[in-house]
Formats: C-alpha cells, structure tokens, sequence
C-alpha cells in the first residue's frame, strides 16, 4: 500500500493555501493531531507540576505519556532517559556544561564540518572554558560525505566526544552514525547525535545505533517548537545537572529546568500519535521484518510509519534531483548519484550561476513556493564550499506530505528564474 497523499495532506490544516512548502527543513507544518493535543491540554488541564488537584494530576499524565511516546519515537529503553527543553540548541548548550564538567586541559574532543552549528558552537565555547583541544573532521566538497579517515586519526588520539550529525541539515548526507558511534566507543569517546534533520525522514533506533545522547526538535517533525533529548539512563544519573535546588534530582527531571513547556510537550505527544495514525494506515506491508527486528506496540507502529515515509521520499529525492538537474546553469551542492539516494535525505542546495540565493527565494515565494537561503546555521559547510560571502544557497526540502506535482511545479518556476 503506497501512501495516499490526499488523506495524508488533510491531517494538515496548514496545508490548505495556495502555497509549496519546501522550507521544510527549517521546519515543517504541524499535524493536526498534534494541535489537537495543545488545545486540549490548555483547555483541561493546564496546570503545573505535582498537584493535589485534579488537573495537576492530569497535566502530569499527559507529560509521562509524552516521555514514553518519545521513547518509543527513539527506542529508547525507558521514559527516563527522554528530556524535554526549548529545542536542540538549547538542550545541547545546557548538557554540554554537564558533560563538560570533568574535562581537562590537554583534552580533546572531535567535531565535524558539516553539522548545524547547533552541534559546533555549544561545544567550541565548552572547550574554549576547560582548555580542550579540538580535532575537526572534514566533508568532500564533491559529495558531501564526511571523511572518516579524518575521523579514525582523530580518534587516534582518545577524545572524549565526538558530536556529528545523523543527516546534514544544508547538504542532505546521511552519515554512517552507528559505524561512527563504534568507531568512536573503540576510542573510549562519547558520542552525542544531532538527529534534527533525519527523523522526519527515517527511523531512529538509539539501542541499535549505540549511541550516548541523540536529540531532535519536534517542528522538524510535525510537532510544535521544542526539543527532545535522549540520554543513557546511567550517564544521565551520572551527570550533575545545572538546576535550582529545589528541583528534584531523579531523571529526567533534573534536566529538565525550570518549568517547561507543558502544552508544547503535549504537543509532541500528539505529533507522534500522527506517526502512530500513519502507521496504522500505510505501513502495513512493513509490519512482518520489523516485527522480525523485535519491534513490537508503539514503536512497531512507529517504524512502520517511518518505513514508509523513507519509501515515498526516495521517490521524493529522485524527482527533486532529477528536477534540479534539468535547471539551466543550477549547481548542485553534495550528492548526486542516483544510485546512492539511499545515502541522503530529501533535502538539495544548490545555486544558479551567480544569482544571488536570496534573489532566486523571493523569486520562488513570488510563485508561492517557500524555501530557504543562506547558510540554514551550517556555517562551517558555506564556508568550506566558499560561499558564505556569497549569500550561500538554496535549499529545497521535500517530506512526505509533498507531492510529485509540487516538485514539477518547482522545476517550472526555477527554469524560467534561470532564463
């Protein structure tokens, strides 16, 4: 059963304008399960946490079921190994002063050119504090992929963490994460996983990956603006977390500071029960491997739902590349076998001639077609490609609400820009 784009696109009331969005990778539209969910909460039980009351009692069952719907999201063993914050930026900037904490002067740790700066800058400024050394791993400028030669001699020399990407967020690799993670563990390094631009597009596994902490932020996935963390139970109770006394100490509490953002996190609840639903209507022919893979309940029906997803957009990243290559004087950045679609995500920058990125955006948004340009936060790629001070590039990013006709309809409006 392929997906059906017609029901799928009405689970989106956004979606219901004369509009193209291919901006997705800056943040998609929100299901309507999920707004179901934030409205609810705020209507009958908006309240705060550990009450005697009933909608405080009722509050807190909406946000342990979000923290088990997440982990079932990420296959994470326990709900307790799931925090919740502001997004991935911040989430990333406050456990990076924990696991921080008891680096040395001398130390090393390994970042990579081709992540957001989400996963850089947070990192960069914990190693300028403790006087850690920083060892950088470099990308192909001709395909994008990570070089991981660079990585095994970095690692040659013990870091402690290494952070990388599950997919670029600016070029649409897909990175080896779980041949990364067992490179580095070798090594006696942590690993922390920028998971933000991949989990729209594919299923998550933490167990299977290997990985220490892997975070996302749910408005790339149909969710409202927030961010989930996902942290091995014994490095999380090991951890000292920067917080208020009160606060309590037991996980994931004590990460997550402050009073957070209840009606967000529900949410998030509700974004995966859009997954939950998808599963349920066009993952079926999935079902028999996955259960054969151990998966069972909530996340059987969750990597249903994200196996079929990653089937439509292959065909999704065929058309956009096809497309885009048809485009007079376009140039790709990154990837462009097609036989390795298997190795990106749906997601292309690109340029035309000496256009002004910007120029070619307001040129799309005057046809209704929304995308990005600049450097999207990957700085150090715009940079490494020589084009942060020329405006960057393009970015067009499809998921799997959008449709075959909107790609056609995008190489239409880019050929006559190009003109």
């Amino acid at each position: 059963m392929s997906l059906n784009l017609d029901v799928i696109r009405q689970q989106f009331p956004s979606l219901n304008r004369p509009a193209i969005f291919f901006d997705n990778p800056g943040g998609t539209q929100i299901a309507k399960q999920s707004l179901d969910r934030i409205t609810k909460y705020l209507i009958e039980n908006n309240a705060n946490h550990e009450g005697a009351f009933a909608t405080s009692i009722a509050s807190d069952a909406v946000l342990d079921e979000a923290h088990q719907a997440m982990a079932d999201f990420y296959n994470a063993a326990s709900p307790e190994e799931i925090v919740f914050g502001n997004n991935m930026t911040t989430l990333t900037l406050h456990l990076s002063r924990s696991i921080s904490r008891d680096w040395q002067e001398g130390d090393e740790i390994v970042l990579t050119r081709l992540d957001h700066d989400a996963n850089v800058t947070p990192w960069v400024l914990a190693a300028q504090d403790k006087g850690v050394k920083i060892s950088w791993v470099n990308f192909d400028v001709e395909d994008g992929t990570l070089n991981l030669d660079d990585l095994q001699k970095a690692l040659e020399r013990k870091p402690k963490l290494v952070a990388v990407g599950y997919a670029s967020n600016s070029l649409g690799t897909v990175n080896p994460v779980e041949k990364i993670t067992k490179m580095a563990h070798d090594a006696g390094a942590l690993v922390y996983v920028d998971a933000v631009q991949y989990a729209v597009h594919g299923s998550i596994d933490v167990q299977k990956i290997g990985c220490d902490f892997l975070v996302s932020s749910s408005y790339k996935y149909f969710g409202p603006h927030a961010g989930i963390l996902f942290g091995k139970r014994d490095l999380l109770e090991k951890l000292v977390a920067y917080k208020v006394r009160p606060a309590t100490n037991h996980l994931p509490g004590k990460f997550e500071t402050g009073t957070q953002n209840h009606e967000g996190i529900a949410g998030v609840l509700g974004a995966i029960e859009y997954f939950e639903w998808l599963g349920r209507e066009f993952g079926g022919r999935y079902v028999d491997g996955l259960r054969e893979e151990g998966y069972s309940g909530r996340t059987l029906l969750l990597k249903q739902a994200m196996t079929a997803v990653h089937a439509y957009e292959f065909e999704l990243s065929r058309a956009l590349l096809s497309t885009l290559e048809a485009v007079p004087n376009l140039r790709i950045f990154g990837n462009t076998d097609v036989r390795r679609l298997d190795e990106r995500i749906a997601t292309f920058s690109f340029r035309i001639g000496d256009m002004n990125p910007r120029v070619v955006a307001e040129k799309l948004a005057a046809e209704n077609i929304y995308v990005w340009d600049g450097n999207y936060y990957a700085i150090n790629v715009t940079e490494r490609l020589g084009l942060e001070d020329k405006g960057g590039m393009v970015r067009v990013g499809a998921v799997h609400y959008n449709t075959l006709d909107e790609v056609a309809k995008l190489g239409e409006a880019l050929k006559k820009i190009a003109q």
